[in-house]
């Protein structure tokens, strides 16, 4: 539930956790003489609300003649703030204790709580940031890896609203020209040609498409990527799993079939994120219980972004190795990594085998824990390359659901002007279109919209 924008608002900004420093934000109109209220500076004789934006203080909080500690107060004047209100922010000591009392301090003194997400909220309507930047402040927070750190930071300084805007830019001088045309047909305005309409609305369906294809990227890069390792029994899945892991969540033996069912770890090689299932061994059993679990393996592999099929160096290929390198050439879509594993050991595997059914291949030694380098370098090539001009950028479900909406109407104009239906109906469709552009980027987003893109975020932020 978020306070009307005449309130003043505070929450703590800072995890609820014990620590070194914890921070308490209060932003607009009434921030400052709150502010008065409760801190006591020792390094300056000026009250909060006569210091100047973009700067601090040293002092004490006190409240009804209790002193609750000592602290940093830095204020932000409207509009250079974060909110584009009144900021003043407290940095006191990260005990959860005094942080909770200096915050209820906060709100008798005139202040109400903030909603989640509230703070990036009003920024947005006090046109500090389009919605894109406000929605990828959560995913620099979220950020579990450099590449998608990186490209939230990029669409945080306007890369996705950019984006969109040539495209909705180049959307409203179309529509111009056919209203226009439309709507005077008793002036002298030259008709649009067809040839003119047919060449733009490809140019702009081919960029929206370029930007939608980032979604399926992003999603890995966010979540991680869903990965499988795969292989017969004992060709060292669990031992790779551990290794990555950095501890030991599989079991290790040398008793076939020890792994029945999947067992799920999250890690990160470098700068990406790893979903990993080591999945139980593949090869032909009469037990129901391992044989379940290889059927589970089985439907694991056709849906995973990344399979890592193992083989053994030491032993020689057999039916159950041909089985899954045939498995990984089904799995229509998905990216493999071929990891000989046991290089340690004496050669008896058919390398050029290997080599000559995957494009990555890669040698080590798990029980030694020698080669994750190697994972490490072919990662980056399958997930961190840029490929296209618009790899910088994220793309979440429900700018994707725009997106999708906006080619799904451009296309269908398109196929209109083919079909020799009047302008007037594609110019309708083209209008949908545009308002698809402007919901991506807040300029149209309804107060649903708008609601429900900020109660994802954490409060304080």
């Amino acid at each position: 539930m978020y306070s009307s924008n005449s309130d003043t608002i505070a929450a703590i900004s800072t995890p609820r956790a014990a620590g070194g420093i914890s921070v308490i934000r209060i932003s607009g109109e009434a921030a400052l003489e709150i502010a008065d209220k409760l801190f006591v500076p020792l390094s300056t004789a000026k009250k909060p609300s006569e210091m100047e934006g973009y700067t601090c203080a040293y002092g004490r909080i006190v409240h009804e003649g209790e002193e609750l500690d000592d602290a940093v107060l830095t204020v932000f004047c409207a509009p250079r703030s974060y909110t584009g209100e009144n900021v003043a922010e407290i940095s006191c000591h990260g005990g959860i204790y005094v942080t909770e009392k200096i915050l209820r301090a906060v709100l008798e003194c005139g202040a109400v709580p903030a909603g989640a997400g509230e703070f990036t909220q009003r920024a947005f309507l006090n046109d500090k940031m389009s919605l894109t930047q406000a929605e990828a402040v959560m995913d620099i927070i979220s950020a579990q890896g450099k590449a998608y750190h990186r490209r939230a930071v990029s669409v945080k300084e306007g890369a996705l609203f950019k984006k969109t805007e040539e495209v909705s830019s180049k959307l409203l001088t179309l529509l111009g020209e056919i209203g226009a045309w439309i709507d005077y047909p008793e002036d002298d305005i030259p008709a649009v040609e067809d040839e003119n309409i047919i060449e733009t609305l490809s140019e702009i369906s081919a960029e929206l498409s370029k930007i939608r294809a980032s979604y399926d990227n992003t999603r890995i890069l966010r979540e991680g990527i869903d990965t499988v390792i795969a292989g017969k029994p004992n060709v060292g899945k669990s031992t790779l799993m551990n290794l990555l892991a950095g501890y030991e969540k599989s079991i290790v033996t040398d008793i076939a079939g020890t792994t029945r069912d999947i067992v799920e770890e999250s890690v990160r090689v470098g700068d990406v994120v790893l979903r990993l299932s080591d999945t139980a061994g593949l090869r032909d059993t009469e037990d129901i219980v391992e044989g379940a679990g290889i059927e589970r393996a089985r439907k694991k592999i056709s849906s995973a972004d990344l399979i890592i099929a193992v083989f053994d160096n030491s032993t020689p290929l057999d039916d159950d190795d041909i089985s899954l390198i045939e498995s990984c050439k089904k799995a229509d879509g998905v990216k493999v990594i071929a990891c000989i594993n046991k290089t340690d050991r004496e050669n008896h595997l058919d390398k050029d085998k290997i080599s000559d059914s995957f494009e990555n291949v890669i040698e080590i030694s798990a029980e030694k824990g020698e080669g994750v380098d190697k994972l490490q370098s072919v990662l980056n090539n399958l997930f961190l390359t840029n490929s296209n001009i618009y790899d910088d950028i994220t793309v979440n479900e429900r700018q994707k659901k725009c997106l999708d909406r906006a080619i799904s109407c451009v296309n269908e104009a398109y196929s209109a002007i083919l079909s020799g239906i009047t302008l007037d109906a594609v110019n309708i469709v083209l209008d949908d279109a545009l308002n698809a552009l402007m919901e991506l980027n807040g300029k149209r987003a309804s107060e649903e919209v708008v609601a429900e893109v900020f109660s994802h975020f954490c409060v304080g932020k």
